[in-house]
């Protein structure tokens, strides 16, 4: 405290007698905000982990933590996640899951990724080893990053040690893309809005619910009907929710049990839910190529801006539901 009064003494007696520069020196810099969220935080280097999303795997490790996290559909018409970290990075992200088709799609806009997993179908390995991606997989790294974690049962023990991959990548001088825009922009509240207190999505065999919280000033996510905790106790969920409705059909791949794999499809256009601030806005979705990021607008061509903040993008071709107030207005 001592200290700061006497730089502040000192700033006040020199451009009393000299107007010199030295304020410039001591006025703090401008926040960096990451472009994938619009949060607080740097640009680096973008990390995708999957993660599993079945009952059994929650709570999940680190997802608190991402930029973007992507729900898509997979066999059964359960649910896998794709979290997207770059302004920060936590030690351990899991519990890890194979690929799946969908995701070479999804990640592609991010430019070339480290794309972390616990493996995949024979048959898609090769479309991994050819995608703009590094392949972090754990088939090709050591058990002390790929570890498994003793308080957990497989298939749903295998944790990310994310520093140590990450010291990896720089250590052997991996090509990693650093974070860059990919369409999103963030901004004030558009008007039109409809007051939302309560989003729920649909899979054939998971739901997830999102509640907005005043308090927090964002929307609480609940999976399969309870309370989506992470395993630090933190509930996960994000300030601006995107519900994208894309078409899913089956791929050419399946599972090991036989299961096939859908594939959604997030190149193209369609209709979004983008959620922020307690509203919800009707917006069109429009990627033109893999290479493309996103962008979500109005129908009068104006972009919808999110709120900066985590973000969570529900891929699904299933209507959502709706609870607004009995009195809520347009806004």
């Amino acid at each position: 405290m001592f200290s700061k009064r006497v730089i502040i003494l000192g700033v006040t007696f020199c451009l009393l007698l000299t107007g010199c520069s030295v304020v410039s020196k001591i006025l703090p810099n401008k926040v960096a905000t990451n472009v994938l969220s619009g949060r607080e935080g740097s640009n680096g280097p973008v990390l995708v982990v999957k993660i599993d999303d079945t009952t059994q795997a929650h709570p999940q490790i680190g997802l608190e933590d991402a930029d973007i996290v992507y729900i898509e559909q997979v066999e059964g018409g359960l649910t896998r996640l794709a979290a997207i970290f770059s302004s920060v990075i936590p030690q351990r992200i899991g519990p890890v899951r194979s690929a799946r088709i969908s995701d070479i799609e999804i990640i592609s806009q991010f430019g070339r990724v480290a794309f972390a997993y616990s493996g995949a179908q024979k048959k898609l390995l090769p479309v991994i080893a050819a995608a703009n991606v590094q392949d972090l997989g754990a088939q090709r790294q050591s058990p002390s990053i790929f570890t498994t974690d003793p308080l957990r049962v497989q298939p749903y023990a295998m944790v990310l040690r994310a520093d140590l991959l990450m010291k990896k990548i720089v250590d052997e001088k991996f090509n990693i893309d650093s974070a860059r825009s990919i369409g999103f922009v963030f901004g004030s509240l558009p008007e039109g809005g409809t007051v939302t207190t309560k989003a729920t999505m649909h899979w054939p065999a998971a739901k997830y619910s999102a509640t907005w919280s005043a308090t927090e000033s964002r929307w609480l996510l609940s999976h399969n009907n309870s309370t989506d905790l992470a395993d630090s106790g933190v509930v996960l969920g994000p300030t601006t929710l995107v519900i994208q409705m894309v078409s899913i059909t089956p791929s050419e791949y399946k599972d090991k049990v036989g299961g096939v794999t859908p594939f959604s499809q997030t190149v193209g256009t369609g209709k979004a839910y983008v959620l922020r601030d307690g509203q919800r806005f009707i917006t069109t979705w429009n990627r033109p190529s893999a290479d493309s990021g996103t962008t979500f607008t109005f129908a009068d061509g104006a972009i919808a801006n999110f709120d900066p903040g985590q973000i969570w993008i529900a891929l699904t071709d299933r209507e959502p539901d709706f609870t607004s107030p009995p009195t809520a207005k347009t806004k």
